[in-house]
């Protein structure tokens, strides 16, 4: 049970402390007062969302505590596996703050765990219907979480052996897509793998061929400078200027120097340097006159290397940036087609293995079926008790399961709750007939049922659209379910507040020009005059504190029988 639960600097609640008991605890106050402000207090507390406007102007941050006795054993495993710290004789306090830019931070028994933890924690402990949350009961599509939720166990079982059956099915389908596609795709992506080896084939690339033919492209390009060049460096070598070539003028300086050399054997020396160049020129002589000879201008070659350069550079900008590139990209490419080609065998293989997932995934998502019908009928039998409770005895209601062919993330069901509210009248689709008070109620026989687990449930304005003997039954509900849990309810009906274990009232004062809420737990006597109050509004007489007394006694002599 939620024991205590302290705010601060929330909206207009600057500081305030609640302490709760066991049965039920009804709060009510004018509108506007703040009762809104403490179920957002109670939601801050358990994980969901926050916006950052909650913290009070001027503050730099809120926080909000909130003190739980947990019957011992029950959350162990949880916490353990969540590693959060185990409860101290069954207190789990926790503690949730926001500053002023909207960042939070989480302490369960003062360990700081995420948001998220902290909403999978909350709801093993509390259950909370807001004002807006019988409006679920108009969609079909929420209705079958309300079943499977019913179902417990055995349903939450067959949805795991469906949905891993589910999951076999969409991988080995995405297997086969990625690998192969369809088979027009697959074809497609044949020809086009085809094509590319030809086109690279044919080429008949080698590696180091496009630097090579760039290099013979500026040879061809030059022709005649290289030419020029090599003949006037022929004719100085060999031929000579003016009668005289260096390799007869190092020939004759090589003579000479062996002429003297008897005479000083350093000269010598010398004479060997010079012979050493003479062999050189000699040899560069022959090399030169063999390149010039090697020299061809002729225009087709040189068209043929830029036909060849323009493939490859084509080639280049479709499978690499070298040659290298390109070659290894065929390799690839000729692997894939090798398995696209050659891949019958395994699409067959992949195929029965699907085949054999599909009955697979349709056994359990008949099992799912069953399981749900089976727990659909124990869910009628339930409601329909639960709304004779609660004054709709002459109601009628069903939960319709529909099989499908579909195969969808949790099973090939379509649940939908069914209605009659009058005697002799077609059960419909809940959404077109029921009214509010009707949601309202049905949605309180659900929560009643439903969260049988759940040690607190809170109810914000469960009374909208109810009225009257209604209302009266209502109240008389959350007397009854708060026997064998703490229930804490907001409400503008006296009929209601008329049963509660503990009465708080919330009101709005202002205070040194600062508007401010409280919260007081009222006695009898102010009890007396809160049910006044929202029988008779603002004028309070004699006749509406006596109504409100005799309301509070009937109240009391209904809770004496009580289960």
């Amino acid at each position: 049970m939620l024991q205590s639960l302290t705010i601060h600097n929330i909206a207009i609640i600057e500081q305030a402390q609640i302490d709760f008991n066991e049965g039920l605890n009804i709060l009510t106050g004018e509108t506007g007062a703040g009762k809104s402000i403490i179920i957002d207090a109670i939601n801050m507390i358990l994980g969901e969302r926050t916006s950052k406007e909650l913290v009070r102007s001027g503050q730099d941050s809120a926080l909000v505590e909130a003190l739980f006795y947990i019957e011992d054993g029950i959350l162990d495993d949880f916490l353990q596996e969540n590693g959060m710290p185990p409860m101290d004789e069954g207190a789990l306090l926790i503690v949730r703050e926001m500053n002023a830019n909207g960042k939070s931070t989480s302490r369960v028994n003062g360990r700081m765990v995420t948001a998220q933890a902290l909403k999978e924690l909350a709801k093993n402990i509390v259950n909370i219907h807001g004002q807006h949350d019988s409006q679920a009961l108009l969609s079909d599509e929420k209705h079958i979480g309300f079943l499977d939720s019913f179902g417990g166990k055995v349903i939450l079982e067959a949805i795991a052996a469906y949905r891993q059956a589910h999951h076999a099915i969409k991988a080995t389908q995405k297997t086969l897509k990625s690998m192969f596609g369809d088979d027009t795709e697959r074809e497609k992506r044949i020809d086009l793998l085809q094509y590319q080896l030809e086109e690279i084939q044919n080429a008949d690339l080698t590696i180091g061929e496009d630097e090579a033919l760039i290099e013979k492209r500026m040879m061809l390009q030059n022709g005649e400078k290289l030419l020029q060049a090599t003949s006037q460096a022929y004719e100085l070598l060999f031929e000579g200027n003016e009668g005289m070539s260096a390799y007869s003028m190092i020939t004759q300086a090589e003579r000479l120097m062996h002429e003297v050399a008897r005479y000083d054997k350093q000269l010598g020396t010398i004479a060997e340097g010079i012979a050493e160049a003479g062999y050189i020129i000699e040899e560069k002589l022959h090399t030169l006159r063999n390149y010039m000879e090697s020299l061809e201008f002729n225009p087709d070659m040189l068209d043929e290397i830029e036909h060849r350069l323009d493939l490859i550079y084509k080639l280049k900008r479709k499978y690499g940036a070298t040659v290298e590139d390109i070659l290894t990209n065929a390799d690839d490419i000729a692997q894939e087609l090798d398995a696209l080609v050659n891949s019958e065998q395994k699409i067959q293989a992949l195929q029965q293995t699907l085949a054999k997932q599909q009955l697979d995934c349709t056994k359990k998502a008949d099992a799912l079926f069953q399981a749900r019908l089976n727990a659909a009928k124990q869910l009628e039998k339930s409601v329909l008790n639960e709304l004779r409770d609660l004054d709709m005895g002459s109601v009628q209601f069903a939960v319709a399961v529909e099989h499908s062919i579909e195969f969808k993330q949790d099973g090939a069901d379509n649940v939908s709750f069914l209605i009659s509210t009058n005697v002799g009248e077609p059960m419909k689709p809940m959404a077109k007939i029921a009214s509010g008070g009707e949601l309202s109620r049905i949605m309180l026989a659900l929560k009643t049922i439903l969260a049988d687990h759940i040690g607190t449930l809170i109810f914000d304005e469960i009374d909208t659209g109810v009225s009257g003997r209604a209302a009266q039954r209502v109240g008389e509900k959350l007397s009854k379910l708060a026997c064998k849990k703490q229930v804490l309810c907001i409400t503008h009906l006296p009929q209601i507040a008329a049963m509660a274990d503990t009465h708080y009232l919330i009101e709005k004062t202002v205070e040194q020009a600062h508007t401010k809420t409280k919260v007081h737990a009222l006695d009898s006597e102010r009890r007396i005059e809160e049910v006044a109050r929202m029988i008779g509004g603002a004028q309070m007489t004699a006749l509406t504190l006596s109504h409100a007394e005799e309301l509070l006694a009937l109240a009391d002599e209904r809770k004496k029988g009580r289960v």
